[in-house]
């Protein structure tokens, strides 16, 4: 009988003045309530994650040249088409002239791409479409080989090592192409 009088005097026991977990005054999340409340509440943090990168990408892609930004057409022409493509918007394709231009470009890109160089004018002088020279190749190893004097066009492919994923191709080829404005 003790012990029931114990409790008797806690339940009777003023708890808005104590320093303990007061539950009496709380509701409790219980069940799928809180379950939807932490789903939604991750759910928020995903989207706004996921827009963060987003943006970045986006800022890396626009400022990353000082010069202009990048875009890159939706369907695989040959290279002449490609650079004719650009040029109706204002841009044309891409010119590589740097180590951190070119680690940019084969990070961002998925597929196979032109880029602006050949050696359409002038057999085995590679040249920019601005008519700039080339200073640095980012050559696969035993390219440029201008395979039966046909390879005139340059490529870019994001699975080879990214200081060694150009490629001459004949220009004939339909590939995708990264243009630059």
């Amino acid at each position: 009988m003790e012990i029931d009088d114990d409790y008797e005097n806690v339940e009777d026991k003023n708890i808005k003045d104590t320093f303990g977990p007061q539950t009496q005054n709380h509701k409790k999340c219980r069940g799928s309530r809180c379950l939807l409340l932490l789903t939604v509440g991750l759910g928020i943090i995903c989207v706004l994650l996921l827009i963060f990168v987003i943006l970045q990408h986006i800022r890396v892609l626009s400022l990353s040249d000082k010069q202009g930004w990048f875009f890159m057409p939706t369907h695989a022409k040959n290279w002449s088409d490609s650079r004719q493509y650009c040029r109706e918007r204002g841009a044309d394709l891409i010119i590589i002239n740097t180590e951190e231009k070119q680690r940019l470009v084969s990070s961002f890109t998925t597929n196979i791409v032109w880029i602006g160089l050949s050696d359409t004018e002038n057999e085995g002088n590679m040249k920019w479409v601005d008519n700039s020279p080339l200073k640095q190749g980012f050559w696969v190893e035993g390219e440029p080989n201008n395979l039966g004097d046909i390879e005139d066009c340059v490529d870019l492919n994001p699975e080879r090592p990214i200081l060694n994923n150009r490629n001459d191709l004949s220009c004939s080829y339909e590939i995708h192409s990264i243009c630059e404005k």
